[in-house]
C-alpha cells in the first residue's frame, strides 16, 4: 500500500551532503519523470542541485524548482540562517534553477545576487523588485575567504544565453548548472556507476547541448584555462567526480562532430516566453539526428549583426513565434527577413506565449522571398504534451533529411561496386516495429533484425538515428516486433514505407490490437513478439537495440516468414 501511494503522489525528497571542505550539496530529488517539468528526460526522474559554500562569507549557488519550495527552504534553514547568506550566485535563470529566488530575496534582503549581465536582466523581469546585484564578466573573481576564491566562466547558450560557471580554487569544484548534467535521479551523489548513467548523459547532451555545439566548444576552451577540475557540480543528476575527463571528453568529441557538419540550420527562439524554449529544443533534436548541425539563437538578447551573420551561413531557418511586444525580438525578426535567401529552407512554429506574431503572414513573407517551407507551421493552441514534442522532433528530422538529401545520394554511390553487390547478398526478414508510450506512437519497417540470445531470449534491431521511432526505443521502453508473412506482406510494407508528415498517425487504416503494454499488434502479421529494450549501442548512423522477449504468438503455424533479398548494400 505504501509503495502504491508513493507512486501516485509524486515522490519528492531532499538530500544534503558535504562534497568538499565548507561545501554542501543540497539536492532536490524528483523521482518521477514529468514531461511538464522535464522536456527531455528518459524514465529516471531528475534532481535540482544547489550548493552552499561557507568561507568567511557565504554563497549559495542556484536554488531549486518551485515544487520543492517548503522542503528546500526548510532544508536550507537547517544548514544556515538564510539571512546570513552574503551572495546568491545565479548560474542560469530557467525556473527549475531560479524558482525560489523570490523566496530567497525575502528571507535574505541584503544578499547580493551574482550573475552574468543577461542573467541579471532576466531576473529583473522575474522578480519585479529591486535587489543588490553584481554583474560578472569572464575571468572575474569573488573571494569568500578561507581560500574559497570563485572564478567565473561566461558560458552563453548552455543552454540559455545567461549561463555562467563558477570555479572554486580551494576545492577544484566547477559549478556548471545545466552543462554536463542529465535527468537522472538516484541516491548516489556522484558518477561512480558510469554504465548506469551513460544513456541519460548522451540523451541530455543530444537534446540540450548538441544544438549549441559551438558554444560547448567555447566553454570547454575557457574551462581549459582553469586549474585542474576535480569535480563538476551539475545542476541536474549526479555530480561528476570519478569520470570528469571521460565525460568532458565526450562533450568535446560530440560537439566537434556537430560543428564539422557540411549543412547547418539556424534556430531562432525566445527564452522564457511561452513554450518557445522546449519546442525549439525538440525541433533541434530532430535536426541533429540527421547529421545536420544546429545553431540556436535567442532573439530576446541577440544583436542584429549576430542574427545577420547566422542567417548568412545557414542552409535552413527555424523560427519560433515572436512576441509582438518584444522590440529586440521584432528587430531580430526584421533582420532575418532582410538577410534570408531564396535557396534556404524555412520552418515556423508558434510559441504559445499569448503574444505571438501570426505565423501565416510570416510564412507568406518567406514564400515571397523564395524560401522552401519544409514542414507545415506548427500551431500551439494549448499546453504542449508528449505528442506535441514528438511532432516537433519529427518536423526537425524532416528539415534535416530535406537538407541532407544530396549527401545521402552521394553516400549511396560511394561504395565500391563489387563490395556493394557482395554486401547486398546478406538477406534478412521483413518486420514492422510498433511502439506506444503515453499518447505517442510509432512504427518502422525493419529488416536488420536477428535473434541475439537464448537466456534470456533476445533480439537485436538496427534503428537508423533519424527514424522517428528511435525516441521510443530507449532502455526500459517496450515495443512489438511484428513478423510479416511471405506472400502477404505487400500492403503492410507499402503502408509503412510511406513518408508520413510530422505528427501523423502511422496506424490510420491499419487493423491493430493492443498488447499487454498498450503497444499496437498488427492483426495481419504472421507472428508477434512483445519486447523490452535492455540496452542499445551507438554506431555512426544507427543504434543497435538489444531487447529481451516477454511474450510471443504465431497466427498461422504453417506459414513462412517474409524474406527480404537485396541486390546492393548501400541502402535497405
Amino acid at each position: 500500500m505504501v509503495a502504491l501511494t508513493e507512486r501516485t503522489q509524486k515522490r519528492l525528497t531532499m538530500q544534503t551532503i558535504e562534497i568538499a571542505p565548507e561545501t554542501t550539496a543540497i539536492r532536490s530529488l524528483d523521482w518521477d519523470r514529468d514531461r511538464f517539468d522535464i522536456e527531455f528526460g528518459l524514465q529516471n526522474g531528475t534532481t535540482y542541485n544547489s550548493f552552499l559554500i561557507r568561507g568567511e562569507q557565504t554563497a549559495l549557488v542556484d536554488t531549486s524548482h518551485a515544487k520543492f519550495r517548503q522542503q528546500y527552504l526548510d532544508t536550507l534553514a537547517g544548514l544556515i540562517d538564510p539571512a546570513e547568506i552574503d551572495y546568491l550566485i545565479i548560474s542560469h535563470t530557467e525556473p527549475d534553477h531560479s524558482g525560489l529566488v523570490k523566496d530567497m530575496l525575502e528571507l535574505a534582503p541584503e544578499v547580493t545576487v551574482v550573475g552574468s549581465k543577461v542573467a541579471i536582466q532576466f531576473l529583473e523581469d522575474l522578480v519585479h523588485s529591486p535587489f543588490k546585484r553584481r554583474i560578472i564578466k569572464n575571468g572575474d573573481k569573488l573571494d569568500l575567504g578561507k581560500g574559497h576564491e570563485l572564478e567565473f566562466v561566461i558560458a552563453p547558450n548552455l543552454h540559455w544565453p545567461d549561463t555562467s560557471f563558477s570555479f572554486d580554487r580551494k576545492t577544484s569544484i566547477l559549478f556548471t548548472c545545466d552543462a554536463f548534467g542529465m535527468h537522472y535521479c538516484s541516491d548516489r551523489t556522484f558518477d561512480e556507476d558510469l554504465a548506469a548513467i551513460n544513456e541519460d548523459f548522451r540523451y541530455y547532451y543530444d537534446c540540450l547541448m548538441g544544438p549549441n555545439a559551438r558554444s560547448v566548444l567555447s566553454a570547454l576552451k575557457r574551462m581549459g584555462e582553469l586549474p585542474e577540475i576535480g569535480t563538476i557540480a551539475t545542476g541536474h543528476g549526479p555530480l561528476l567526480r570519478y569520470h570528469v575527463e571521460e565525460l568532458t571528453g565526450r562533450y568535446r568529441r560530440w560537439s566537434q562532430a556537430q560543428t564539422k557538419a557540411e549543412t547547418n540550420v539556424a534556430v531562432f527562439y525566445i527564452s522564457d516566453y511561452g513554450y518557445s524554449d522546449p519546442l525549439s529544443q525538440a525541433i533541434s533534436h530532430g535536426i541533429t539526428k540527421t547529421g545536420v548541425a544546429v545553431e540556436m539563437m535567442d532573439l530576446r538578447t541577440a544583436d542584429p549583426q549576430e542574427v545577420r551573420e547566422l542567417v548568412d551561413t545557414a542552409t535552413g531557418l527555424i523560427i519560433g513565434g515572436i512576441p509582438t511586444s518584444n522590440q529586440n525580438a521584432q528587430t531580430g525578426l526584421s533582420t532575418i527577413l532582410a538577410a534570408a535567401k531564396s535557396k534556404q529552407s524555412i520552418g515556423l512554429f508558434e510559441s504559445g506565449g499569448g503574444d505571438d506574431e501570426s505565423v501565416y503572414p510570416l510564412r507568406n513573407k518567406f514564400k515571397e522571398l523564395g524560401l522552401t517551407e519544409v514542414f507545415p507551421a506548427i500551431l500551439v493552441k494549448e499546453t504542449p504534451n508528449d505528442a506535441t514534442y514528438q511532432l516537433c522532433d519529427e518536423a526537425g528530422t524532416d528539415m534535416g533529411q530535406w537538407l541532407s538529401r544530396d549527401r545521402t545520394v552521394k553516400q549511396m554511390k560511394s561504395l565500391d561496386n563489387d563490395l556493394d553487390k557482395a554486401l547486398g547478398r546478406i538477406s534478412g526478414g521483413l518486420y514492422i516495429i510498433t511502439a506506444q508510450k503515453g499518447n505517442v506512437s510509432g512504427a518502422m519497417l525493419a529488416s536488420w533484425v536477428a535473434q541475439a540470445s537464448f537466456k534470456p531470449l533476445g533480439v537485436t534491431i538496427a534503428v537508423a538515428k533519424d527514424r522517428a521511432i528511435e525516441s521510443l526505443m530507449h532502455t526500459g521502453d517496450k515495443f512489438v516486433l511484428n513478423v510479416l508473412e511471405e506472400g502477404n506482406y505487400q500492403a503492410l510494407m507499402r503502408h509503412f514505407l510511406k513518408r508520413f508528415p510530422p505528427g501523423a498517425d502511422r496506424f490510420a487504416g491499419i487493423k491493430t490490437q493492443p498488447d499487454s503494454n498498450g503497444c499496437p499488434i498488427l492483426t495481419d502479421a504472421l507472428a508477434y513478439l512483445e519486447c523490452q529494450v535492455a540496452s542499445r549501442m551507438e554506431l555512426s548512423d544507427h543504434y543497435i537495440v538489444y531487447a529481451t522477449i516477454d511474450v510471443g504468438r504465431v497466427s498461422k503455424t504453417e506459414a513462412l516468414a517474409a524474406v527480404h533479398h537485396r541486390k546492393v548494400g548501400n541502402h535497405y
